[in-house]
């Protein structure tokens, strides 16, 4: 049994780790806008599919590895993911039981609020100013969802992750 939960633990902590990389990963200029939210994708996923393993403070500690690969302000990004995980967790069940495209739309939107509250806790450190091209990485990520879920729930099943 335990070998089950740390081969479970393994396998969720490297799918953070390569979201980490995919986010961090160079674009090209023009095509930066377009970037998915990785990180937010593969959070999403584990705390639709095992919220009882993935929860609000796993969010708020991936946040802070991102911050801290981007070499920002240390804690925007691990309130602004533990925010929007909030709201997936509190609506699991609900979420659930809706299609992948609706799904897909809901998160997209989080995505967009997980974009603003980013902006809006940097600009309450530093002098940042509002690109609203960020914005399409919502878009983005409600276009890659099924996929992404598709993926990742077939990792899962693979790995017997319970």
């Amino acid at each position: 049994m335990a070998n089950y939960q740390t081969k479970g633990r393994l396998v969720i902590w490297t799918s953070f780790l390569i979201a980490l990389i995919f986010q961090v990963a160079p674009w090209p200029g023009t095509l930066e806008v377009l970037r998915p939210a990785w990180v937010l994708l593969v959070v999403f996923y584990w705390v639709l599919a095992l919220p009882h393993r993935v929860n609000v403070g796993t969010a708020m500690v991936i946040g802070l590895l991102w911050d801290l690969l981007l070499g920002s302000t240390l804690g925007v990004r691990g309130m602004m993911i533990a925010i929007v995980v909030y709201i997936v967790a509190l609506n699991f069940q609900v979420l659930r039981n809706m299609a992948l495209w609706q799904q897909g739309v809901l998160l997209g939107l989080l995505t967009m609020v997980a974009k603003l509250l980013e902006f809006f806790g940097e600009y309450l450190i530093s002098d940042v100013v509002f690109n609203p091209h960020y914005l399409w990485s919502g878009i983005i990520n409600a276009i890659l969802w099924p996929w992404m879920f598709l993926l990742m729930r077939r990792i899962r099943r693979h790995w017997l992750i319970r």
